[in-house]
């Protein structure tokens, strides 16, 4: 296989991860996560979301945690801003980058933010504009890619059409999601083929889904083709709160033994990274999916 060396490995569990959880996670539950996680060596930590609190109930602490996490020399704390206004709480956090968001198919893209694309880039357009003029890096995520709980099937050129806008915007980087878990590793190395004719590989990352368990497989795939950045979310903790059934990002620590087995280097303590698992699974009160924590909860391995 023709492998790179090393991977960023981008942490969302304590957004994408916690923002689906009914029973209240504490303000003081999440900075002491964070601070695990900081401690992991993980290089990137995307925290919570400035989406207004009654989108998202369980993430309208955000300030707070932003401002009392223990911060980490090397480490980039992120977060997810919809709008202007989110935004202005954002800065107010001092968040070292932002995320901005929006979909490839229309209709999750009105599900997930109640607009039209073409209406959704000039709310993103002065949010891009504000934080890079603020000393802010700007990421996109762009949902659906290769595939719609509604539309079904995404045409590569809709996602393409969508990050070329974005990346217009000014944004330093675009995460690809397969928001419902429906990529497959030929469709791919299809659709990274078709967006790297456009873009340097190192502005794009990607936002596998494990529903059907082909996250890893996609991973591969994406590896080969020389892309090296990955988000994931410990313990496979999260979903999407608009795809019926889509639950379970790909698992930061199967995605890690995978790499470093593999003699792909992430820089990550894959112990203190399982201990962080074990504890978070507690604090939600219910057995988190990835491999890992199964064999935990089964003796299967110790930490």
């Amino acid at each position: 296989m023709n492998l790179p060396a090393k991977v960023t490995v981008k942490e969302v569990g304590p957004r994408d991860g916690l923002q689906n959880e009914e029973e209240h996670i504490s303000t003081i539950d999440k900075i002491e996560w964070i601070n695990q996680l900081s401690e992991s060596g993980l290089s990137y930590i995307e925290i919570t979301s400035f989406v207004h609190p009654k989108w998202i109930p369980q993430l309208g602490d955000a300030v707070d945690v932003a401002k009392q996490i223990n911060r980490k020399p090397g480490v980039t704390y992120a977060a997810l801003v919809p709008n202007e206004r989110g935004l202005e709480r954002a800065l107010e956090a001092d968040i070292d980058e932002v995320s901005i968001f929006m979909s490839a198919s229309e209709a999750h893209n009105r599900k997930n933010i109640n607009k039209s694309i073409r209406e959704t880039y000039p709310v993103l357009s002065p949010v891009v504009q504000t934080a890079k003029n603020e000393g802010k890096t700007v990421r996109a995520y762009v949902s659906t890619v290769f595939g719609c709980p509604y539309d079904g099937t995404v045409e590569v050129d809709q996602a393409l059409s969508v990050c070329e806008r974005l990346f217009e915007m000014g944004i330093d980087e675009c995460s690809i999601g397969d928001t419902i878990g429906v990529a497959n590793p030929l469709q791919v190395e299809r659709v990274l083929s078709t967006l790297s004719n456009h873009f340097p590989k190192d502005k794009l990352a990607l936002h596998f889904h494990n529903t059907r368990g082909t996250a890893l497989a996609n991973v591969v795939t994406a590896l080969q083709l020389g892309f090296t950045t990955f988000d994931s979310s410990l313990g496979g903790l999260g979903g999407c709160p608009y795809a019926k059934g889509a639950s379970g990002n790909l698992a930061t620590d199967d995605l890690l033994y995978m790499l470093e087995e593999m003699g792909i280097h992430t820089g990550v303590d894959h112990h203190k990274l399982l201990k962080s698992g074990e504890w978070i699974q507690h604090v939600v009160g219910k057995p988190l999916p990835s491999h890992h924590m199964q064999m935990l909860r089964s003796g299967g391995i110790q930490v």
